[in-house]
């Protein structure tokens, strides 16, 4: 069901995902191509705060802060996840692994890579931020408009 709390948690979520994107790709090797890697990580972004966050709220200021931690927690698991899908493939397609197995392994693998090089004191400060503001007004959405 369509509501003002689950409109607002999207749109905060697309833009953290918008902002995040941006900070991360100064730490990624210059050789890196990015492709559609920003649109896909604002609908990650859209797509968690409709799901995650939307549900979640009206049960008050300190959960609406955990509501917003959780929300950008899971955009960025679901961003790593899918980055690090289309990273895999990429390498299927130039025949770098000998079976199916290696290249699921080869996913999480990615991942954890990842996850460890966007673990920068600046990214981390700008996705708390983001969670809890992102939250507030989740909050504020719900309670405003029913």
């Amino acid at each position: 069901m369509p509501t003002a709390a689950r409109l607002m948690a999207a749109v905060c979520l697309a833009v953290t995902g918008y902002v995040l994107s941006l900070i991360v790709m100064p730490l990624m090797p210059d050789s890196t191509d990015f492709g559609y890697f920003i649109p896909v990580n604002i609908v990650l972004g859209l797509l968690a705060g409709w799901i995650i966050m939307g549900p979640r709220v009206g049960r008050g200021g300190a959960s609406a802060i955990n509501n917003g931690l959780t929300g950008v927690f899971v955009l960025i698991l679901w961003a790593l996840f899918v980055q690090s899908c289309n990273e895999m493939t990429r390498l299927a397609m130039r025949n770098r692994y000998d079976d199916v197995f290696e290249a699921i392994t080869a996913v999480f693998e990615i991942g954890a890579e990842w996850a460890w090089m966007i673990a920068t004191k600046e990214f981390l400060i700008v996705a708390v931020i983001a969670a809890v503001i992102s939250g507030v007004l989740t909050e504020f959405a719900g309670r405003r408009w029913r």
